[in-house]
């Protein structure tokens, strides 16, 4: 190498070395720690990426602390990629009521949530999208809500 050349690779390394560190952003939690935001894995496609940061016009949200505690539960399988409840859990979502965000077929995946004292799937559900977002349905996909974790 030439003392022509050292700055070029300097100058490359400094660049590499300041993106890396941009990209490894900080938040300060409730007790005022910093942490770095893990990033999220989608189960059904497996891609990396952070959820939306908001939902899609005309649908509510709801917060995932709002929702009954079987949901969450839920949701921290979906994190996880299983073991799931019922067999059926994964299967492609298709939309047919037309209330989610037009999608290709196998965009969203079902997701059963456990209604106590109900024998079967019951009517509630999480559905995920592949870029991340999720949304709750309580009345077997008759109305959905962002849901905001």
């Amino acid at each position: 190498m030439t003392s022509r050349s050292t700055p070029l690779v300097f100058g490359l390394l400094a660049g590499l070395l300041i993106g890396f560190f941009a990209g490894m952003a900080v938040r300060p939690t409730a007790d005022g720690q910093a942490t770095t935001p893990a990033p999220s894995v989608h189960p059904a496609t497996g891609s990396l990426g952070p959820a939306p940061a908001a939902g899609p016009a005309g649908i509510e949200s709801v917060s995932l602390a709002s929702l009954p505690p079987e949901a969450a539960r839920t949701v921290a399988a979906i994190d996880a990629g299983g073991p799931y409840a019922f067999r059926q859990d994964g299967a492609t979502f298709e939309n047919r009521e037309g209330l989610l965000p037009d999608r290709s077929t196998g965009y969203y995946r079902e997701f059963t949530v456990p209604t106590p004292g109900i024998g079967g799937r019951g009517p509630r559900r999480i559905i995920a999208g592949a870029g991340g977002e999720m949304y709750w349905t309580s009345d077997h996909y008759a109305s959905f809500a962002w849901i905001v974790r």
